[in-house]
């Protein structure tokens, strides 16, 4: 089955900077959409972008405001997202996923991935001021 591992999460400074790296193994097995979700203590789970690796598409939630960038080496099987401008509110667990649904939930057009998502064990990323 699919698996995703997650790296790249640090603690730094307000106003910098961070690439997370989400290596898949057997992703070719299926076609998903792949992408990055964010939880904080105490809150919702949040989608931030996606990616459609078959041709590169990607899609952003509405809240990310510019900051985060998600691509992808093919080669790798590897996503990235990047992050800047970082602020303590993007303190949170960062987890990739896996799923045909995991494109529309990031948008909002459902309400969360499916069930049957895959998901990486997660990257801390901790901003300070």
């Amino acid at each position: 089955q699919v698996k995703l591992v997650e790296s790249g999460g640090a603690s730094v400074q307000a106003g910098g900077s961070l690439r997370l790296s989400c290596e898949a193994s057997g992703y070719s097995d299926v076609i998903n959409c792949m992408g990055w979700y964010r939880q904080a203590p105490g809150k919702e789970r949040e989608g931030i972008a996606a990616i459609y690796p078959p041709d590169g598409s990607t899609y952003y939630a509405q809240t990310v405001k510019g900051r985060f960038a998600i691509s992808q080496d093919s080669a790798k099987n590897t996503v990235y997202l990047q992050i800047n401008s970082l602020k303590p509110e993007d303190t949170a667990m960062y987890y990739c996923a896996a799923d045909p649904s995991v494109c529309a939930s990031v948008t909002g057009s459902v309400s969360a991935p499916s069930v049957s998502t895959y998901w990486g064990q997660g990257t801390q990323v901790t901003v300070s001021s």
